[in-house]
């Protein structure tokens, strides 16, 4: 968690929304990434994409044994990557800022792990604070 916690942090400084997301196999970080929708004035890249991205190709061999790391619980559109990939684990720094579909996840026999991660939380209600607007279009919400 604390590599997706550095790439939220590099979000923010990019001036960003500070989400992160590390995608594992076997203990090794093969893709990083971060909500980068602002910079890139991008409709889809949230943190969880930008890491799948990053990743590159990777076999569905490789993505049946990842762990997938957020800071933040992910969003409609970042699990149907998670379920399309067949990921089978993510772990989530804070879902109390934003709760994605995590009990569709779980129906679909994905393991979620919540950490409630103060740093984690504290990103993301400073930010939600300054920037509602940014926040609320990075959500889908008026």
């Amino acid at each position: 968690m604390l590599a997706a916690i550095k790439e939220a942090r590099q979000g923010s400084i990019e001036g960003g929304i500070p989400i992160g997301s590390v995608l594992v196999i076997e203990g090794k970080i093969v893709g990083r990434g971060h909500n980068r929708r602002v910079q890139e004035r991008s409709a889809i890249l949230h943190a969880e994409m930008d890491c799948l991205e990053n990743a590159g190709r990777l076999t569905a061999r490789d993505y049946h044994r990842a762990v997938l790391f957020s800071t933040l619980s992910p969003c409609d559109m970042c699990s149907g990557a998670i379920l399309l990939y067949k990921i089978p684990q993510v772990v989530i720094g804070e879902n109390r800022s934003f709760q994605g579909p995590e009990d569709y996840l779980r129906s679909r026999g994905v393991e979620l792990v919540i950490l409630d991660n103060a740093e984690c939380i504290r990103m993301m209600t400073e930010f939600i604070a300054a920037n509602p607007e940014v926040w609320n279009e990075d959500i889908g919400e008026e």
